[in-house]
């Protein structure tokens, strides 16, 4: 892969270095590594933002009208768009890129759609490496689509600057199942789809995500987390999202948080990446392999506790290491 392709910005390039980055398949792995090497002096400088919200909020609607009004102002949106993997099929739609056209099409944008494997925390395992490739390629607003909204959505907002939660008129007593997750999380509220007969339920929804955001101890003392009034269809609040999404950034850079928060995302990513490689090899391991059935079957027979067997084949794979 061509490091000068990427740096260009077209993203055509972009495209294919995210399929190679995403590639399960193991001799793509080295080539893919090096194109991280390469890029890496080219990443850091963008707005790294993550988008959640539960089905039917809006959010590919919303990502569209932020990513389009961002763009009209001379930015370069880049949107990767996590859907969710079958447990049963394995297979994912991967229709996001199909409900956002207008920004697909937009020259200074691109839009990518991803499947989540099976990741949890609302995004997809290259999810990093594919933002590192989008900051390399010259986007400096890069916009994370997670999957749903929920407990796990976590690792989305570890990965990012700044979670910005969409929430709907029709929140109701949804609400209150999120004060103590999702809504600790979030950096900016947005209450979507505050229009014609829904405005003033969207009100309501607003007034009460202010009681309960107050509840919360802030990520950053020095910014109250606002609740924004938009419609996606309409346009209204979009200016005021995205000016919240630059204050925000602003104030992270100005206090040193910011330095801080990417060391942080780093030494996550160092260890999430640790965990799944050491997972990887046990699994290909001989020795483990070949005691395997055997734990198994005690555990299934209930002759030795999981957590046993567990720890014996844990020392088979660091017998067979050394």
């Amino acid at each position: 892969m061509d490091i000068e392709a990427l740096r260009s910005g077209d993203r055509g390039a972009l495209a294919r270095a995210i399929t190679l980055l995403e590639s399960s398949r193991a001799e793509d792995r080295p080539a893919a590594e090096r194109l991280l090497r390469r890029a890496m002096p080219h990443t850091g400088r963008a707005i790294r933002i993550a988008i959640s919200g539960a089905p039917g909020v809006g959010k590919s609607t919303f990502i569209e009208a932020l990513g389009s009004r961002a763009t009209d102002q001379g930015s370069r949106v880049a949107v990767l768009t996590i859907d969710p993997t079958s447990p049963c099929s394995g297979g994912s739609i991967l229709g996001d890129k199909t409900r956002m056209t207008t920004l697909a099409a937009n020259p200074r944008a691109f839009v990518r759609p991803s499947p989540s494997g099976r990741v949890l925390g609302g995004v997809a395992r290259r999810t990093r490496e594919a933002m590192l490739a989008c900051e390399a390629a010259g986007f400096d607003h890069i916009i994370v689509e997670t999957v749903g909204v929920g407990q796990s959505e976590t690792q989305a907002a570890a990965m990012t600057d700044i979670f910005l939660l969409l929430l709907s008129p029709a929140a109701g007593d949804e609400l209150q199942g999120l004060k103590r997750g999702i809504m600790e999380s979030a950096d900016i509220v947005v209450v979507n789809k505050c229009d014609g007969s829904l405005a003033a339920a969207a009100a309501a929804v607003a007034a009460e995500a202010r009681r309960g955001l107050s509840l919360h101890k802030r990520r950053l003392a020095a910014w109250p987390v606002p609740v924004v009034l938009a419609s996606s269809t309409e346009g209204s609040g979009i200016d005021e999202a995205l000016g919240k999404i630059a204050e925000y950034r602003r104030l992270l850079e100005s206090n040193g948080a910011l330095g801080e928060l990417r060391r942080r995302q780093a030494r996550a990513w160092l260890w999430e990446e640790t965990c799944a490689q050491l997972l990887a090899a046990l699994g290909e391991d001989g020795a483990v392999d070949q005691a395997l059935g055997e734990m198994a079957r005690q555990v299934d027979e209930g002759e030795l506790p999981a957590s046993i067997a567990a720890r014996e084949l844990v020392a088979k794979f660091l017998g067979s290491a050394t």
